[in-house]
């Protein structure tokens, strides 16, 4: 289901529309051009990306048109008739290959290739961005959270500081690296995921005392009753009033399933409430635990050996903290039917040319080894070159190779059926297995090897080189 209903044509830059209506009055709407997105560093000083956000944008795709407020919009920006005549009838017509949601990625290499004529491919730049971008932050982050977390339950309560309506992709994105629910009920409703929440301060608060509240809300919701003992002491009356109720739930053949902690020493009062817990024989009882939870301080919880089995994070999980964005791009590589590249004097931000392919390469125990990128034409690589210390170099001759790259959508409409989040939640787990451990250590993790064929190497060498002298004529 879409979260746009309306109006996606309009969430763009003003810019990549300027720049449409150009390349229209220029002669140039029918010629061809291929775009990559790619990203050149991992956030959060981290190993891998989990990607996210291709089924949001291929659902918009398929669907994407101006509808007439639009183009009445338009005209009041002053775009001229001819233009606005041909939106009136734009459907995005082009041809997308990409790696599937829940892939892990690295830096540089194409992950994906969109194809059409330059103004599709200008156009869907801006919501390409950011959805692609934002929704693989949050999985990234997700993913590190449940890395540490091991097989304990996480939870995703960051609504409420989420980033405006961005807190509907978060959700989702969350799920797909790793969480199991959300509070977020509206992208619950939109794209099936499991629900989950317990109580505020604010409900214990509203009733005479404590004990009153804890009551009624078993009573209300016996089968999934989750108690938050420390509205007003943890220890001296949350807890024992929390263990009261769970003993009158058991005389009515019912059992509490949680106490939440939010707020003290979260080890040391886990330690003293499952110790309680189970001196009264309600081992069953689980801990979870919230307040400005992220990777870092459940890692640092378990080595505690805090009893705990659940996570609620919100705050710092749906707004990425520590690292506000996925440096990802979106740069042309072939216009005609020509090769083309960014030419910049870093030699680092030179992009690569031309329509490319990227194979995994599997060691002898299934574990990624290594990335290669080459031409889509190439076949049976056996070396890659380090992107830019092309001094550097692996071979690969004794590894297996596999495709990561497939086609997601053909002249505009989507190729087989999308995944749920749950299932690119699935996948991100299944490949995580595969991801060798010290790509996944969370202080100076290894960097994994990406690498471009002799061909291309050889290729933006030589286009490299006919800039630079081309920019000595101009000079």
């Amino acid at each position: 289901m879409r979260v746009f209903d309306s109006h996606a044509a309009l969430y763009i830059d003003y810019y990549q529309l300027t720049m449409t209506q150009g390349y229209f009055l220029s002669g140039k709407a029918q010629t061809t051009a291929v775009f990559d997105y790619f990203f050149r560093e991992n956030p959060f000083g981290n190993g891998y990306v989990v990607f996210a956000g291709l089924s949001d944008l291929l659902e918009i795709l398929e669907t994407y048109k101006f509808e007439d407020a639009e183009i009445e919009y338009l005209q009041s920006l002053g775009f001229k008739q001819e233009f606005l005549q041909y939106l009136r009838s734009f459907r995005f017509n082009g041809t997308i290959y990409s790696m599937r949601e829940g892939e892990l990625i690295f830096p540089l290499e194409p992950i994906v290739r969109v194809e059409g004529s330059l103004i599709e491919t200008q156009i869907i730049e801006t919501l390409l961005l950011n959805l692609l971008n934002f929704e693989s932050l949050i999985a990234t982050k997700a993913s590190r959270i449940r890395f540490a977390a091991g097989n304990r339950k996480l939870y995703d309560f960051g609504l409420r500081r989420a980033q405006g309506l961005g807190g509907i992709h978060a959700s989702k994105a969350a799920i797909i690296g790793g969480v199991d629910a959300t509070s977020n009920v509206y992208a619950a409703y939109h794209y099936s995921l499991e629900v989950a929440g317990s109580q505020s301060h604010s409900w214990v608060q509203s009733f005479g005392d404590e004990l009153t509240a804890f009551r009624k809300y078993a009573e209300i919701y016996p089968d999934n009753c989750i108690l938050l003992v420390d509205t007003y002491n943890t220890l001296r009356s949350g807890l024992p009033n929390a263990m009261k109720v769970a003993k009158e739930m058991e005389a009515r053949g019912q059992k509490l399933k949680a106490i939440r902690l939010d707020s003290g020493d979260l080890a040391l009062l886990s330690k003293k409430a499952r110790a309680l817990l189970d001196a009264a024989r309600l081992n069953y009882v689980q801990i979870v635990v919230s307040n400005q939870l992220d990777e870092i301080l459940i890692s640092s919880l378990l080595q505690q050996g805090a009893p705990i089995d659940g996570f609620g994070v919100g705050t710092r999980l749906l707004t990425a903290h520590n690292c506000p964005a996925l440096q990802g791009v979106y740069k042309q590589s072939v216009i005609g039917n020509q090769p083309t590249l960014k030419f910049s004097d870093n030699y680092a931000r030179t992009t690569l040319p031309g329509r490319k392919k990227v194979m995994r390469y599997f060691d002898a125990n299934g574990f990624f080894d290594t990335d290669g990128i080459m031409l889509e034409t190439e076949e049976g690589i056996d070396i890659f070159y380090h992107p830019f210390f092309t001094e550097q170099h692996r071979n690969v001759e004794e590894y297996t190779a596999k495709p990561i790259m497939f086609k997601v959508m053909e002249n505009g409409y989507i190729v087989g059926k999308l995944p749920t989040p749950t299932e690119s939640a699935n996948y991100v787990s299944h490949r995580f297995v595969c991801l060798p451990p010290e790509y996944k250590r969370f202080e100076n993790p290894q960097q994994y090897k990406v690498g471009i064929s002799p061909l291309l190497m050889r290729l933006r060498s030589f286009l490299f080189e006919q800039m630079q002298k081309g920019s000595l004529v101009r000079k």
